[in-house]
């Protein structure tokens, strides 16, 4: 949702497997692709029972700790004698803590030769970015910023969403800091596909309008604490069409934890290409080269059933489960082939860059 070309895209590849109806979407990014995979949900989320502020209170409890994020990057002119020309793009974020961590996404600040934070009252600062995950689509950079202008944000739950919660979203849209807009969470278990090809699980839908400029800004619940952060939209404009996605807090805190430790954030990796049997499970199509399930003799049409004693229904249960694991975990692969009933010892591997 950054100030760049918007792609439009028909295929979608899974971390662990592909498969199922798709349905086309847009990123605000160019490089950036997603697909939206309706996933069923077994059983609705209760509601928080805290009581709901107004949008107002939201915006003014939350405001302080939004930022926008412009960023420059130098890329290959075509012209006869090469070179290079330098783009700009814009993007939003927010505080995460005290130290001057800011979180956005990943696509926003990809390829940046400078980067620079914005705060609510026009005080511009140069950061650095301190790590970013493409799988997840998110990035954390850091500014060198007076105490008073670092309000950070709070993550919430958002395992404890439901459809139907007023959601309300803060950016800076097209270049316009501090826009807010509201709406509901319209579903949850999406998937988005993020810039590397893997799939962000139990992405967040909404219908708060979301623009260019808006990726990498919080979503937030009725409290105003953060539930996610806005990063996708499907849409046949290539504007607001009441259909943005968020990537969850729970993935945010995670994956945010790592890179503040690190620098990067790890996956745990299967390395099969699946989709959900009519029957039930996930049917393997591909069993990758030099991955954990080809080392464990997992082949195309083996149907797997459970994970480590859990069933697996579909290609969802399969993908959420590994995304659970970490890598160097070991795991118990059941599965039938021919008819017949097989278990097996996985060590998970580390998801690849692509």
């Amino acid at each position: 949702m950054s100030r760049r070309t918007l792609i439009v895209v028909l295929l979608a590849v899974l971390a662990i497997g592909a498969g199922g109806g798709a349905v086309v979407a847009g990123a605000f990014e160019s490089g950036t692709k997603t697909v939206v995979r309706q996933v069923t949900v077994a059983a609705a989320e209760p509601a928080s029972a805290s009581s709901a502020l107004s949008v107002n209170e939201i915006y003014r409890r939350t405001y302080k700790g939004v930022v926008q994020i412009t960023v420059t990057s130098a890329q290959s002119s075509p012209v006869p004698l090469g070179g290079s020309q330098t783009q700009t793009a814009e993007g939003s974020g927010f505080v995460y803590d005290t130290n001057g961590d800011i979180v956005t996404n990943q696509h926003v600040v990809d390829g940046a030769s400078s980067v620079s934070v914005t705060f609510w009252n026009g005080a511009k600062y140069k950061a650095r970015v301190v790590g970013s995950d493409a799988s997840t689509d998110i990035a954390v950079v850091k500014v060198d910023a007076p105490s008073s202008l670092l309000v950070p944000l709070a993550l919430g739950d958002s395992g404890s969403l439901a459809v139907g919660d007023g959601v309300v979203a803060i950016g800076s849209p097209f270049g316009l800091a501090e826009t807010v807009t509201s709406g509901i969470v319209s579903a949850l278990h999406r998937q988005m596909t993020s810039p590397n090809g893997f799939a962000i699980e139990s992405s967040i839908q909404t219908d708060a309008a979301i623009n260019h400029g808006n990726s990498g800004g919080p979503l937030l619940d009725q409290q105003g604490k953060v539930i996610g952060v806005n990063s996708q939209i499907e849409s046949d404009s290539g504007g607001n069409d009441g259909v943005g996605f968020a990537v969850p807090s729970n993935t945010v805190r995670s994956v945010v934890t790592q890179l503040l430790a690190t620098g990067k954030a790890e996956h745990a990796y299967l390395g099969v290409a699946a989709q959900t049997s009519p029957s039930g499970g996930a049917v393997v199509g591909t069993v990758r080269r030099g991955t954990p399930a080809r080392a464990a003799g997992l082949q195309r049409g083996d149907v797997i059933t459970a994970v480590d004693g859990q069933r697996i229904s579909s290609i969802n249960d399969l993908q959420s489960t590994i995304d659970a694991k970490k890598p160097g975990d070991t795991v118990t692969i059941t599965y039938t082939r021919g008819g017949k009933k097989h278990t097996v010892r996985v060590i998970l591997g580390t998801r690849p860059t692509t």
